[in-house]
């Protein structure tokens, strides 16, 4: 009788809560401030949800470049990843707008356009089955190269890195007369060693992280655009996550993007010295040299509106960013 009343029991409570492993791939490097930020965010969610749900971080690209790490979570192989805008375009393409080339000249500028259009890009993330955690930054893109080279005429002589798989990007440097060789992220560094490419854009922390400017030894500190982008989780594994729990993580995940933001951006500085410290060379811009970027970035700007960014959102980045600097004034 007391095993009967014991089996009744455990039927009125109803199965136990499954425990659900969230996988998470990103290119940020073991060690790095990206990877270790997501490492207490796990610690936190696991905290917050009296560990029913575990974080398990797969750093350094060894999950696969963006591209890579999008189709994973749609097909289920992975459940979230840390994107950039790259990665984020695979899913909506008005992510794009927050990377507009030489568009945004201060950190300012994208935090304000950022909170005005952010919310939009959140949704048609969700719309393509994709739930957004938190922005997140990773410095300016600046240009570094195997030899010193600083104007955008410099730049066309040498071979450039483009992410494999972006042919929009690869056909607008194309049209601009730069040499492009697409390739893997986690490809950069062979294609150093080779001679494969010989130049790449980034910044200066995530170069830092990898370890490319010890092949690229030269950095022209060209503020092309603000890399940023953030984490994604998909809505089949946030849907399995107890309801009660989803705005204690979702609060957790914004807290951990505001801590990331402030770090990257602090730490982008330091990685320059530091970089300088073990052999860069940082090769100033001359006016005429940032202009040589400026007319590369705008000759661009009537394929990408339209064309890679949409022209309604195009317009209202460009107005809103106008309009931010008229008020500074």
């Amino acid at each position: 009788m007391r095993a009967l009343i014991c089996l009744f029991s455990l039927a009125l409570a109803g199965p136990a809560e499954a425990k659900v492993r969230v996988k998470l791939g990103t290119l940020a490097p073991e060690g790095s401030v990206w990877h270790e930020v997501l490492t207490r965010m796990g610690q936190r969610w696991r905290e917050a949800s009296g560990g029913a749900v575990e974080l398990k971080i797969y750093p350094g690209g060894v999950a696969g470049d963006e591209g890579d790490l999008v189709r994973k979570m749609r097909i289920g192989q992975l459940d979230a990843a840390t994107l950039t805008t790259a990665g984020f375009s695979k899913i909506t393409r008005s992510a794009l707008a927050l990377q507009i080339p030489m568009m945004f000249e201060s950190w300012e500028e994208l935090d304000r356009v950022r909170a005005e259009i952010g919310p939009k890009i959140a949704a048609e993330m969700e719309s393509g089955g994709f739930v957004l955690l938190h922005w997140g930054d990773a410095g300016w893109i600046h240009k570094f190269a195997t030899t010193s080279a600083v104007s955008a005429q410099h730049f066309k002589k040498l071979k450039l890195f483009v992410r494999s798989g972006d042919p929009d990007a690869e056909a607008l440097w194309r049209a601009a007369g730069f040499r492009v060789v697409p390739l893997a992220s986690t490809d950069v560094m062979m294609g150093f060693k080779t001679g494969m490419i010989e130049a790449v854009g980034t910044t200066p922390l995530f170069a830092l992280s990898t370890q490319w400017f010890g092949l690229a030894k030269y950095m022209a500190p060209i503020p092309w655009s603000p890399l940023n982008g953030g984490t994604l989780i998909s809505r089949a594994t946030w849907e399995k996550i107890d309801p009660a729990v989803r705005p204690k993580l979702l609060e957790i995940a914004n807290e951990h993007g505001l801590e990331l933001r402030d770090k990257v951006r602090g730490l982008n500085e330091k990685a320059v010295r530091a970089m300088q410290d073990r052999g860069l060379v940082v090769v100033e811009p001359s006016a005429s040299d940032l202009a040589s970027w400026r007319e590369v970035a705008r000759a661009a700007y009537p394929e990408i509106r339209g064309g890679i960014v949409p022209a309604a959102l195009f317009d209202e980045v460009e107005a809103r960013v106008k309009a931010l600097r008229e008020a500074g004034r």
